[in-house]
């Protein structure tokens, strides 16, 4: 870290905290993820490596750019490019949502970084507001890829773990516990993205799994008695 100054907190979470740093010879603003001893917990440490090795295989214009990568009394850190705010950000700022241009040029976007993952056979399983990055030039950057992975093929019979994606994110085989699901995973989450974005409200805001399923089903049952 000697290299980079600290300029404040950017976020915090289960796995680390995340840094907004400027480098002390170039200038260059970047976002540093500083995951929690990783020596310790099995599971910051799966997360911190399956991080980087999915990232050093991915570049896109549409995903965040992995920069640097060293490991410093047993905590791995990540360095980004750092872009300035976030679709939640957006959505807090427009309390009526965003207007249709804006919503259709987003979510091509993130379409896109979406499609460029699957053709990798890479599920990103954790695609919501608060990790979709937005540049002061509107470029989308899909980031956060600690519960990505690649998906088995069909003769591996791949069985992944179904904890992961933010609830009102989980498709109904999440939400169920279904453990071989695949790429539909990301299209659900972008989907209820795309609503959030027009009107700035969740579209399934269940407060337990179960509660979730009841949203989905009502918005379903709702939707075949019109």
């Amino acid at each position: 870290m000697e290299r980079y100054q600290s300029l404040g907190l950017v976020g915090e979470g289960s796995y680390g905290t995340v840094l907004k740093c400027r480098h002390r010879g170039s200038g260059r603003l970047v976002a540093i993820k500083k995951f929690l001893d990783s020596d310790d917990d099995r599971t910051v440490k799966k997360i911190a490596q399956r991080e980087i090795k999915l990232l050093r295989q991915l570049r896109h214009d549409n995903l965040v750019n992995l920069l640097e990568v060293w490991k410093r009394r047993r905590r791995w850190y990540l360095v980004f490019e750092f872009v300035e705010r976030t679709l939640l950000d957006e959505l807090e700022q427009n309390p009526n949502g965003l207007d249709l241009n804006t919503s259709r040029q987003y979510l091509f976007q993130i379409l896109r970084a979406g499609a460029f993952c699957h053709q990798q056979n890479i599920i990103h399983r954790d695609i919501k507001p608060e990790n979709i990055l937005i540049s002061h030039s509107g470029v989308i950057k899909l980031c956060d890829f600690g519960f990505a992975r690649t998906v088995a093929s069909p003769a591996e019979g791949g069985v992944y773990t179904d904890y992961v994606a933010t609830r009102w994110y989980r498709p109904p085989e999440l939400l169920v516990g279904d453990t071989k699901y695949g790429k539909p995973v990301d299209v659900w989450a972008v989907g209820c993205l795309f609503m959030e974005m027009l009107t700035s409200q969740p579209l399934f805001p269940g407060d337990s799994d179960l509660d979730q399923i009841h949203h989905i089903v009502r918005c379903f049952v709702f939707e075949y008695h019109i």
